[in-house]
């Protein structure tokens, strides 16, 4: 759970900083972008895997290229929802939502959801053997 309210937290501040960098991209203030992300981040787990397999044959023709345009989309009707987010057209918010998918890979690969080790039971030959994932990723 605390994970999961870093990375809200986090992808807020990344809101504010698209705000202050892409022209054409604002923000009201810290509440609005606190609930921009939130929606941001409920409309990417369940909207966007939808878009993703329903243009599935575009995506493949451009070469993944049109999941940039899903992002941007995706940006655009989150700030037309009226939270405090404001874009003013389709290039600033294709430029916002770029800055945003690339903060949020870095703070999602900084940010683990579970956190340190994770540990499998494993039964070998009726005997139980534990296997600890390391901070590497690694089996030991």
């Amino acid at each position: 759970m605390p994970g999961i309210l870093i990375r809200w937290i986090l992808m807020a501040l990344a809101v504010l900083i698209v705000a202050k960098i892409v022209p054409g991209v604002s923000v009201d203030n810290t509440a609005a972008a606190l609930l921009a992300a939130g929606v941001l981040g409920i409309l990417n787990a369940f909207v966007r895997p939808a878009l993703v397999i329903l243009t599935l044959p575009l995506t493949l023709v451009t070469l993944g290229f049109f999941l940039l345009v899903i992002n941007a989309l995706l940006f655009w009707l989150v700030a037309s929802l009226d939270f405090g987010l404001h874009v003013t057209g389709f290039w600033s918010a294709f430029f916002g939502a770029l800055l945003l998918s690339i903060f949020s890979w870095l703070t999602s690969s900084i940010v683990r959801g579970g956190g340190g080790e994770k540990t499998v039971i494993v039964a070998r030959w009726n005997e139980p053997v534990e296997l600890r994932r390391g901070r590497g990723g690694r089996w030991e």
